[in-house]
C-alpha cells in the first residue's frame, strides 16, 4: 500500500505535520440589562489597530485550560474564571504568519467583580455591548463571538448556564429579562416560569425583594 492508502501515513510520527495552538476567550458580562463581550487591542503582533478577544498561543507544558487561564490573567487581570470550551478553528490560511489551530472557550462574569487593567501589550480594553460590537475586529474573531454566542444561547434552552452574570439571590423577572436579553425575543411569562421550574434547580429562599413594588420572591441556584 502507497500513498493515502499507507496506515502509516495515518499515524503520529516524529516527522508529523506541526502547527500552533492557540485560546480564544469569549468573555461576556451582563451590565444594566444588557449582554456585553470583553474585547482587547493590542500594541504588538497582528491586527494591532483592531479589537480582538484576549487569546494566545499553548506552549509545551500546558493544557488548553492552562493556557485559556493564562491569557486571561496576562491580558485582563481575570483570575479563577469558569469556562466552557465553544468549538475548533482550523482552516488553513486563517493567520497571517503560520499554521494555527484555535480551541475558542466562553466564560460568564459580572464586571463589576472583575475590574479592567492594562496588562502586557494591551493598550486598550474595554466591555462592549453585543448589538455594539465594533466592526474592526482582528483575524476571524467576529465568527468566534458569533459562535460563542451561538453556543450560550443554545444550552440556555436546555440549562441554566448564566454564570456570574446575576446576583447570588435574584427574582425571576430579573432571570427571564437575562434569557430575553441573551436569546435575542420576548418570552411567554407563564411558559417561561413553567419550563425554569421543570429544570427543578432553583430554591425559592424565602425572601422578597426589598424597594421594589409588590415584594416579588427571592431565588437562589440550588447546590
Amino acid at each position: 500500500m502507497t500513498g493515502h492508502g499507507n496506515l502509516r501515513n495515518f499515524q503520529v510520527r516524529a516527522d508529523s505535520f506541526e502547527c500552533s495552538v492557540t485560546t480564544d476567550i469569549a468573555v461576556f458580562g451582563y451590565v444594566d440589562g444588557k449582554l456585553q463581550i470583553l474585547l482587547t487591542k493590542r500594541s504588538v503582533g497582528d491586527f494591532t489597530n483592531h479589537w480582538m478577544l484576549p487569546g494566545g498561543v499553548m506552549e509545551a507544558d500546558e493544557t488548553l485550560e492552562d493556557c485559556a487561564h493564562k491569557v486571561l490573567f496576562a491580558l485582563t487581570g481575570f483570575k479563577d474564571i469558569h469556562f466552557e470550551q465553544v468549538r475548533t478553528y482550523a482552516q488553513i490560511n486563517r493567520h497571517p504568519l503560520k499554521r494555527v489551530i484555535t480551541i475558542s472557550f466562553y466564560a460568564l462574569v459580572k464586571p463589576e467583580n472583575h475590574p479592567l487593567h492594562l496588562k502586557g501589550n494591551v493598550e486598550e480594553i474595554s466591555w462592549f455591548d453585543m448589538d455594539e460590537i465594533p466592526k474592526k475586529l482582528g483575524f476571524d474573531h467576529a465568527q468566534i463571538i458569533q459562535d460563542a454566542h451561538l453556543f450560550l444561547k443554545t444550552n440556555l434552552k436546555d440549562r441554566l448556564i448564566v454564570g456570574e452574570l446575576l446576583p447570588q439571590k435574584f427574582t425571576l423577572p430579573e432571570l427571564q429579562n437575562l434569557y430575553e436579553n441573551i436569546l435575542g425575543l420576548k418570552l411567554d411569562k407563564r411558559n417561561f416560569r413553567k419550563r425554569i421550574f421543570q429544570m427543578d434547580i432553583l430554591e425559592n429562599i424565602g425572601e422578597k425583594k426589598a424597594g421594589v413594588k409588590g415584594g416579588p420572591m427571592l431565588y437562589s441556584y440550588k447546590h
